[in-house]
């Protein structure tokens, strides 16, 4: 069974793949784009695989859309690993066209979950102006709101969802969950539908955006979404900028709806120089960074590693995509 992958990813996994057994086929993928079998180059016309590990390598390198042209060319593939939890990119709709399975990763999720917790604490508790009262060497004492009184709104609620209500739980917020699924969640105090937001956002003091982008939450941060919200609440957006309409954005934090955006992505990626985001008082921007964890390859490839066993072994597969996960 033929299987492609980076040769950063293969340098990473051999041993294990090794160890593995099966008959696999390995190709790696070079950095100048070459192929090679071992340690022979092949020719391309020999490279037509039946797994692809799309690794978070293939991003960096800027060889991700040749890799998905890749799979979309060949003939037998049937399965894809993908370093991304979020498959709204049109080339993975149109493998699923062509019958190729595809699992989403969850390995960026206790990164992502540190990277809200940390931002949210930090605006929650006054540090600015424990700092400011420093400098002024004033000896001034500065009450704050301790985060178990504070109401969390989490909209989507997959692997990212899950690992920050984990790491809230223990703070004793109230937890209020937006998803497709209306089944009871341990994690959570209550689950909404995603039509119900309307009737959340006025309580929320912290709005987390950790949905995929589809036909439905397109623009659904908007005019209205704002308008509901409560004044001084905190927005936290590390799903997709298309989720929030940034001139609807603009104008809720001039009136205070929300008092503080903290945004790690954009519907333009990098954020314009030009873009008011970058300076605006209230906004805090990243640069689609808070997967950045250390641990983050190394849990990718351990997911790759299991769902490759479970596939040669005929075994459901580790967060495999539905109709609904993927697709802009």
């Amino acid at each position: 069974m033929q299987v492609l992958m980076s040769a950063a990813a293969y340098g990473r996994v051999a041993v294990s793949l090794t160890a593995l057994g099966g008959d696999l086929d390995v190709i790696v993928l070079e950095a100048d784009g070459g192929f090679r079998r071992g340690a022979e180059p092949i020719d391309a016309a020999e490279v037509d695989p039946v797994v692809f590990w799309v690794s978070l390598d293939l991003f960096r390198t800027g060889q991700l859309p040749g890799f998905f042209q890749g799979i979309l060319k060949g003939t037998r593939a049937r399965w894809a690993q993908s370093f991304l939890a979020g498959l709204d990119n049109p080339a993975f709709a149109a493998m699923t066209a062509k019958g190729v399975r595809l699992t989403k990763s969850s390995a960026q999720a206790p990164p992502i979950a540190e990277y809200v917790l940390s931002h949210a604490f930090s605006l929650l508790h006054p540090i600015a102006d424990q700092r400011a009262a420093q400098d002024a060497r004033a000896w001034r004492y500065i009450p704050f709101r301790e985060v178990a009184s504070t109401q969390w709104l989490l909209v989507g609620f997959g692997s990212i969802g899950s690992e920050i209500a984990r790491r809230l739980r223990p703070f004793g917020p109230r937890i209020t969950v937006a998803r497709r699924d209306l089944s009871p969640e341990p994690l959570a105090d209550a689950v909404i539908a995603m039509s119900g937001l309307g009737e959340v956002l006025p309580r929320a003091d912290v709005v987390v955006l950790a949905c995929s982008l589809n036909a439905e939450t397109r623009g659904l941060a908007g005019p209205d979404f704002f308008a509901a919200m409560k004044p001084g609440a905190l927005l936290i957006n590390i799903a997709r900028g298309a989720l929030v309409d940034e001139s609807a954005l603009r104008a809720g934090l001039d009136r205070n709806q929300p008092g503080h955006a903290v945004l790690d992505v954009f519907d333009t990626e990098p954020a314009p120089a030009e873009s008011w985001l970058w300076d605006h008082p209230q906004v805090r921007v990243t640069a689609h960074c808070s997967n950045a964890g250390d641990g983050v390859v190394a849990r990718g490839d351990a997911l790759f590693l299991e769902n490759l066993r479970r596939y040669l072994a005929g075994e459901p597969l580790l967060n495999e995509a539905r109709a609904a996960d993927v697709g802009p």
